[in-house]
Order: structure tokens, then C-alpha cells, then sequence
């Protein structure tokens, strides 16, 4: 794939590596020279200039790039490449840096086909540290939602029952379920849950602790045995 990335900050960078060496050939659009120089000192093309200006845009080679992501960490200038990018038919990813802001973005950015808060994946590093080995957050979905893997524990309180005869808390429902080192699938009626074996559940947070006392236990950093 051909993509243009806006921003070769932080979050622009690193992504620039991640798809680069997956093969894909990455063009960087940065305003700031120093910024720039780094990224061609990686090897990158770089086209320096406004990431909202559409003739900037347009020397990057928009006009034949599968998807743009715009990361920098100014909204507007992410936002009019964005739709710049996608009055040329490309895939576009839009960062946002304040959360408070995501609805309105959504609202009036329909055409838009995805949404990042860098800030909000790496509190989920922060929130797996916090939560301890036997409860992992794999994603926040809103600030209020999120999907997490728990792994049952001999103090899980459910540990023998099966999936028929769980009941979670309103605000939580099972998306997958694996056997110790097995691969997460659709949880079967008859499947029983055991030590060390993967939960995975959508939660609303004001559920999350109910959810983990069930199916791990008072002591969410105890290891499975």
C-alpha cells in the first residue's frame, strides 16, 4: 500500500516505522525542518509543509495513496487532511489528543474511517500494570467502555461452572473465551471454565470490578496455577 502519514512527531514516526516495515511504502508530510531531517535520516521520503494544504498533500502523492493517517498533534490541520484525503478516495485515520472532543469529531466527521487517541492506548499500557497478571485491558472502546481479558484464578468464585450458568452484571457480556494457551473463540454453552483458562469481556468500568471478583477472584494479581 502507498500511505501518507501527516506529522513526524512522536506518534507520526513511530507509526511510519510499523507500516514501513511491513512492506508498505510511507511518505511523511512535516512543517518542521528538524523533524523532517530526522525522518529522511531514516530513510523516509519527506515532503516538508502545511499537512492541511491540499497542493502540499498533493506533492506527497496523495492522489495515488491508499490511506492517509493525519498525526499531528494539531486537530485541525489532521482534520482537513483528512477530508482532503478522502475527497481522494483514500482510507483516513484522524488523531484526536483531547478526549472530550471525540464526540464531536465523530459527529461531524462521518466520513472519516477511523478515529485515534494515542493518549488513550497508552493508558491502557498504564491500566494492565495497574490491574495486575490475571486481568489485561485489550482496548478502551469510549472512556466508559472497554474490552478486557481475565484469566481464571482457584479463587475465582465460578471456576467449574460452565458458560450456560454464569451470569454477568448488566453492563458486561462475554466475546470470547480459550482454553490455557488455546485460541480465543465464541465461548461454547457447555464449556467450563477452569484454571488459566481466557475470558474475553466487553464491560462498561463501573462493571469491570464485579466482572473480575467473579471470574478471578478477590485477588486479581494472584497467578494462575
Amino acid at each position: 500500500m502507498n500511505i501518507v502519514i501527516i506529522g513526524a512527531g512522536r506518534v507520526g514516526s513511530r507509526t511510519a516505522r510499523v507500516v514501513a516495515n511491513e512492506g508498505h511504502d510511507v511518505t511523511l508530510v512535516e512543517r518542521d525542518y528538524d523533524k523532517a531531517e530526522r525522518a529522511r535520516n531514516e530513510g523516509f521520503e519527506v515532503v516538508e509543509g502545511d499537512g492541511s494544504s491540499e497542493d502540499v498533500l498533493t506533492e506527497a502523492g496523495l492522489g495515488d495513496a491508499d490511506a492517509c493517517g493525519a498525526l499531528t498533534g494539531d486537530l485541525n490541520t489532521n482534520f482537513v487532511a483528512c477530508m482532503v484525503a478522502k475527497h481522494h478516495g483514500c482510507r483516513t485515520v484522524l488523531r484526536i489528543d483531547e478526549d472530550y472532543r471525540e464526540e464531536i469529531y465523530r459527529k461531524y466527521a462521518d466520513e472519516v474511517d477511523e478515529i485515534v487517541y494515542p493518549e488513550r492506548l497508552g493508558a491502557i499500557g498504564a491500566k494492565n500494570a495497574l490491574l495486575g497478571g490475571n486481568v489485561t485491558a485489550i482496548a478502551d472502546l469510549a472512556e466508559h467502555l472497554q474490552v478486557v481479558q481475565l484469566t481464571v484464578t482457584n479463587d475465582a468464585p465460578m471456576r467449574g461452572y460452565t458458560f450456560s450458568e454464569l451470569e454477568l452484571p448488566s453492563g458486561a457480556r462475554f466475546l470470547a473465551f480459550a482454553k490455557r494457551d488455546g485460541t480465543l473463540t465464541l465461548p461454547r454453552p457447555d464449556a467450563t471454565l477452569e484454571v488459566g483458562d481466557r475470558i474475553a469481556v466487553l464491560a462498561e468500568f463501573e462493571a469491570l470490578d464485579n466482572v473480575r471478583q467473579i471470574l478471578v477472584g478477590d485477588d486479581a494479581h494472584t497467578e494462575a496455577m
